[in-house]
């Protein structure tokens, strides 16, 4: 980045982003979305979404569902029955995201046959080598 015409250093580019981009790279990552749009519809056992969310292992869905409670995205309720009836929940924060990620799935939805379109047209002129495959 030219410092000459901003004035902004590298590094007071990294210490704004760096947070931003931390946040973003957990509620973005492949599994968070799911637990979200899984738990979205109320409170929700462990071995449900391990059902409900293809190729998660259980380590991973247990990593994941951690990460989540410790970032106030969800609730971990345990009811004292035997065995263990634990539940997972969202919090508002997770609800507030819940209705951005359902914006943003409704506009991939809108565009999805336009930008395979667009793909198809740079490929063609750019990788022609693609489309004998």
């Amino acid at each position: 980045m030219s410092q000459g015409n901003t004035g902004v250093t590298a590094q007071v580019v990294h210490a704004q982003a760096c947070p931003v981009r931390e946040v973003l790279d957990r509620v973005a990552g492949k599994w968070s979305v799911q637990i979200i749009v899984a738990a979205a519809h109320g409170p929700i056992r462990f071995t449900e979404l391990e059902r409900s969310i293809d190729g998660i292992s259980r380590r991973m869905l247990t990593l994941t569902l951690r990460n989540l409670e410790r970032d106030g995205l969800l609730t971990r309720t345990v009811h004292p029955t035997v065995p263990p009836k634990v539940e997972y929940e969202l919090t508002p924060v997770a609800r507030e995201l819940h209705s951005t990620l359902l914006g943003l799935t409704d506009w991939a939805e809108r565009h999805r046959i336009t930008i395979a379109e667009s793909r198809a047209a740079y490929d063609a002129v750019h990788r022609p080598e693609l489309l004998d495959a």
